[in-house]
């Protein structure tokens, strides 16, 4: 029996004309400030929010990477060219005036090749000032995503110690302190995923847990809405979760959201419950492909096995204006397979899931 889906997304996703009655009533509230819900333009690449969401303080390297980020959103404009140059010259300025500052950040047996990462951040800089002087768009996107991922090592150079603990009454559960990348195998092809165990250390490492036992390997996808969710994790029989084979009982995990500007997560309630309307995860449901903890409806704790892959449309959840975020724990974002997640289908299997890098990440609960 799937009963934590229904309870899960039934109340959401019965119809559009819900999404309807949520944006009228959003616009209403517009009227009355103290009650406005924040807007803005959603930050929608799965990659861009994963870098945002690392835990680094270097205000050096976020000025290098927003200033290239920034370029997507001048071509997407179709006539900012002069800004894209502008960035491009605040990127430069940084690596130009600020190199001692930003590796100062990484250790010292990673300065030689974070200076080499520099060089060659300079060298995609190059590059893209000759796509911007052919406005060749395709090849600015090219250049940018491979100016990224360098900029994405730089950052992950910079982490030191996992900077919180969790409560004492979760330790005993599995915790991802980090990062991992883990695979899908489905019946429709391969979808590649990192889990985020920074901002849902418990929630990451319940996920990591069960891959590490086989328990999705075979599972269907009990729920596939296009435009909404694909919900898999509900395992055969009676059970809607995970029985923990040493105390014979469900696993439940709580509820674990890490807001904008917190140095640890809020466990067991919503974000709207504990009072804080406008107040924004670390990881919203704003890309494509957000992983997130099913639970049941009522019960901000009782999540357990069962998640979901968001199916994101922009008009749906534009920045601040959904019903999901603060509400579910997302732990992760599909990095790669995005159109595989198109094709799949209720009854449709996971085949097989495997963690491919970050399994020194993962600690078993203290228990």
């Amino acid at each position: 029996m799937n009963q934590g889906i229904e309870m899960s997304f039934n109340f959401f996703f019965k119809s559009r004309a819900l999404l309807v009655v949520v944006a009228v009533l959003t616009l209403m509230m517009t009227c009355a400030p103290a009650l406005a819900l924040p807007q803005g333009n959603a930050v929608t690449d799965p990659k861009a929010i994963l870098r945002n969401s690392l835990p680094i303080t270097n205000p050096d390297i976020r000025k290098l990477q927003t200033s290239i980020e920034d370029i997507s959103q001048q071509i997407r404009a179709n006539r900012r060219w002069g800004a894209i140059r502008a960035d491009l010259t605040r990127a430069e300025t940084v690596i130009r005036d600020k190199r001692s500052q930003v590796l100062a950040s990484v250790s010292e047996s990673f300065k030689s090749q974070g200076n080499e990462i520099l060089d060659a951040i300079q060298g995609d800089i190059d590059l893209l000032r000759i796509d911007v002087a052919a406005k060749n768009k395709n090849d600015i996107l090219m250049h940018r995503s491979a100016l990224l991922s360098r900029v994405t090592t730089l950052e992950e150079a910079m982490l030191g110690d996992f900077p919180y603990e969790v409560p004492e009454e979760y330790k005993d559960l599995p915790q991802l302190k980090g990062r991992a990348q883990v695979e899908f195998t489905t019946d429709k092809g391969v979808v590649t995923a990192v889990l985020d165990g920074y901002s849902a250390p418990v929630t990451g490492g319940n996920f990591v847990d069960l891959i590490q036992r086989g328990f999705y390997d075979g599972l269907p996808f009990t729920r596939a809405e296009d435009f909404y969710v694909l919900q898999t994790g509900d395992p055969d029989g009676p059970d809607e979760g995970f029985i923990d084979p040493k105390t014979n009982t469900y696993r439940s995990v709580p509820l674990e959201i890490l807001a904008q500007g917190d140095k640890v997560p809020t466990y067991g309630v919503t974000l709207e419950d504990a009072g804080r309307y406008l107040d924004q995860p670390v990881l919203p449901f704003s890309a494509y492909g957000a992983i997130a903890m099913a639970r049941p409806n009522e019960e901000a704790n009782g999540g357990s096995s069962q998640f979901f892959f968001f199916l994101f449309e922009p008009e749906l959840t534009p920045a601040g204006l959904n019903l999901l975020d603060g509400r579910y724990s997302i732990f992760g974002y599909v990095t790669g397979g995005q159109e595989v997640l198109h094709e799949i289908k209720a009854g449709d299997k996971i085949n097989s899931v495997k963690v491919v890098t970050g399994l020194d990440k993962f600690k078993q609960g203290a228990a």
